[in-house]
């Protein structure tokens, strides 16, 4: 049976609507049939309960913006492959990626010595367990297994083995099982744990577990602080993988010519920075992690920081390029049917991959297995890796892996307590705040048109062009704002971006805006202009005191109106959601989330000067408060600034292990350069006012 439901106005006749659709229902042949007709509210009493509910009309536009900024980045990447025709463009293209990755990852750290200690050692039938910590840098303790086999007559070819996302690190029943079954077909390989996880909790509680979680939410924490003074996680964790690279090269049993790398998810991450960052591998087994940025970005998977360098995408790099930096040596992609890293990437990959070894002479050296699981090192994709390596090593010729007998993780840990704090570890956080210390100590003070330079250079703020075009939306209701009426312009700053500007009038006003003011006051929100504008006190205080100025209040890009909703429902505030989702993928484009607000920001101000507002009263409140700052420096039309719960300093970020700020603020080396204070000095010929300021633990607050 079919049920018609006809949406009827409050003041239409009811019967005339129902016979309507009784009609229409017999012209077209259908049987009588139940018609419920519901009364339409008007606009008004929508709106009105609406109102509590936070305006988001361009929830989509950040992530399809970032989505044609990836693709492009892709599209060139793309260009220069496709040009590749001979074989000295394909050494050419191995030495450019090379360069790439080196410039994206920074200059690696000075080597120094490891002072490894055999803390223990775990004796089986076929191999033998060397429990071993040493530093990769002064007073970093790494945790490793080293396993060494009891079969056959060395040296044996020599694997490193770097971990995924497992709360306990190596000691995880995928990890220990590759490690064993390389062992038991003549390897030594040598595992050790990623920083935030296994023994190497970062932010260690009274239980020897983590405050704040293992893995992800270690990795972020860690992560995101550290852009501030120009480091770059992912330097870190394939730190760790050449020093225990060299490590490994020390042993007697090794043979340095036959040396792979190979691990899954995070691991295969490490693995595929590892095979861009040195030369010495001579062969390489990422496990389900390959695929594409632009897949990933996509897809809305977040990645932790480590697995976003910095500068990536502005140089036109991939996943694969990291594999290439070591053609023509081999290389076999390990992926996942069922993975939530998308296989059709891994192909992309492969392909890209076939083209360049092709040229060189090598074509059957790049390989891809594609198991039929869901994400994780499967025991079909470990069997892979061994005949890959087996294939290169002649260490065995066994294609299935052997049996093997897990271990309690107390067996296979490296420390008496099974943390490396209690040895006397530094911590990541200390090496953060040390340099954030010692930048601010050495940094010439800036001023004038110095700071402003640095500013544009820190925030890759791009040059304005043309004045702004905009839309007039229709009203969406009653708001419950301060006036009486308002009305919301998309201001387009850049092709594909919209600021969303509301602007309050006292009398009905549905078009343009009139050019009746030479003063404006522009609020530049926290989370949502069009909450704060139903509720923040300083709101109605401006309203009171400046009544004769032009009032807007703006939501900047992923603010508010354009919150994004993708990476699942709810997760703009999570950790892992959007908003650091997309300020990672920012930071690769190597153009700042914060950098992109702040332009927002300058071009709505052009905007407000196209309009005849000659002098702006410039207000922002909470993550808003900075680009407020950094566009009051850089606009002239701009000759007042109030700031509410503006952030104190990057500095009091970069010093708090318990800092809560979103990676979205956070500017890469930005301590090197200038911090907050100085702006807020040179903000003092604008009338500056700042307002119960935040410190480094406020940032994650709500608007009082």
């Amino acid at each position: 049976m079919m049920i018609i439901l006809i949406k009827v106005h409050p003041f239409s006749p009811f019967p005339f609507g129902f016979l309507l659709g009784v009609l229409f229902l017999r012209l077209i042949g259908h049987p009588f049939v139940p018609i419920l007709a519901v009364a339409q509210s008007n606009s008004n009493q929508v709106a009105t309960s609406q109102s509590n509910t936070s305006l988001n009309r361009f929830s989509r536009m950040v992530q399809e913006w970032m989505v044609v900024q990836v693709r492009n980045a892709e599209m060139r990447g793309n260009e220069r492959r496709l040009a590749l025709k001979t074989q000295s463009d394909a050494e050419a293209y191995v030495a450019s990626v090379q360069e790439r990755i080196r410039e994206a990852f920074g200059p690696l750290p000075e080597k120094t010595p490891l002072n490894a200690r055999v803390m223990k050692v775990v004796a089986r039938a076929d191999y033998v367990i060397e429990c071993i910590v040493f530093e990769s840098r002064p007073g970093l303790f790494v945790t490793g297994n080293l396993y060494i086999p009891k079969v056959g007559t060395g040296p044996y070819p020599g694997v490193i083995g770097v971990c995924g996302h497992s709360a306990n690190g190596k000691a995880a029943e995928a990890y220990q099982s590759f490690a064993q079954g390389l062992a038991k077909q003549g390897y030594v390989c040598f595992i050790i744990d990623p920083i935030g996880q296994g023994e190497r909790f970062q932010f260690l509680n009274e239980k020897k577990g983590s405050i704040v979680g293992a893995g992800v939410a270690e990795h972020i924490q860690i992560g995101n602080q550290q852009t501030l003074v120009g480091e770059c996680l992912a330097t870190w964790f394939a730190w760790d993988g050449i020093r225990a690279l060299d490590y490994l090269l020390s042993r007697s049993e090794v043979d340095p010519r036959r040396i792979g790398v190979t691990g899954n998810s995070g691991g295969g991450t490490q693995t595929t920075w590892l095979c861009g960052l040195d030369t010495r591998w001579t062969m390489g087994a990422p496990a389900c992690f390959v695929t594409t940025f632009r897949r990933n970005l996509e897809n809305e998977l977040p990645a932790d920081t480590e697995q976003c360098p910095p500068g990536v995408l502005k140089l036109d790099l991939d996943h694969s390029d990291f594999l290439a930096a070591m053609a023509p040596k081999p290389t076999i992609i390990l992926a996942q049917e069922r993975d939530f890293f998308d296989v059709r990437g891994s192909i992309e990959a492969h392909n890209r991959l076939q083209h360049l070894y092709s040229l060189l002479g090598k074509s059957s050296s790049t390989q891809l297995q594609l198991g039929p699981n869901e994400h994780g090192y499967s025991k079909e994709n470990r069997e892979a890796m061994y005949r890959f390596f087996n294939s290169l090593t002649l260490a065995s010729n066994a294609t299935k892996e052997p049996e093997l007998t897990i271990e309690k993780d107390e067996t296979l840990w490296c420390t008496p307590e099974g943390q490396v704090a209690p040895l006397g570890s530094r911590a990541v956080f200390d090496y953060t705040k040390s340099k954030a210390r010692d930048l601010a100590s050495h940094r010439k003070p800036l001023k004038g048109e110095e700071l402003r330079q640095a500013i544009r250079d820190a925030l890759k703020i791009p040059k304005m062009d043309s004045i702004p075009d905009y839309r007039i939306l229709r009203s969406a209701g009653a708001r419950n704002y301060p006036r009486k009426n308002y009305v919301t312009y998309a201001v387009e700053t850049e092709p594909g971006i919209q600021a969303l500007v509301t602007r309050l009038y006292d009398a009905p006003h549905i078009a343009r805006p009139p050019s009746d003011n030479k003063s404006a006051i522009l609020y530049v929100s926290h989370r949502s202009a069009d909450q704060e504008l139903q509720q923040e006190p300083l709101i109605q205080e401006l309203l009171k005191t400046e009544s004769d100025a032009a009032f807007y209040a703006c939501d900047v890009r992923g603010i508010g109106e354009s919150q994004p909703d993708c990476c699942g429902v709810n997760q703009f505030l999570k950790p892992y959601g959007s908003d650091y989702f997309h300020a990672a993928h920012s930071l690769m484009l190597d153009r700042p989330m914060l950098g992109q607000r702040t332009f927002d920001v300058t071009r709505v101000l052009q905007w407000l000067s196209s309009l005849g507002h000659e002098k702006v009263h410039l207000v922002g409140s909470g993550w808003g408060a900075l680009p407020t700052t950094f566009a009051g420096l850089l606009q002239d039309e701009v000759k007042q600034v109030t700031l509410k719960h503006g952030l104190q300093s990057y500095l009091e970020i970069a010093e708090s292990e318990n800092y809560r700020w979103p990676y979205s603020v956070m500017v890469p080396g930005i301590l090197g350069r200038f911090d907050l204070p100085e702006c807020y000095d040179a903000l003092q010929v604008k009338s500056f006012r700042n307002i119960e300021p935040w410190g480094a633990g406020d940032g994650m607050k709500e608007l009082k």
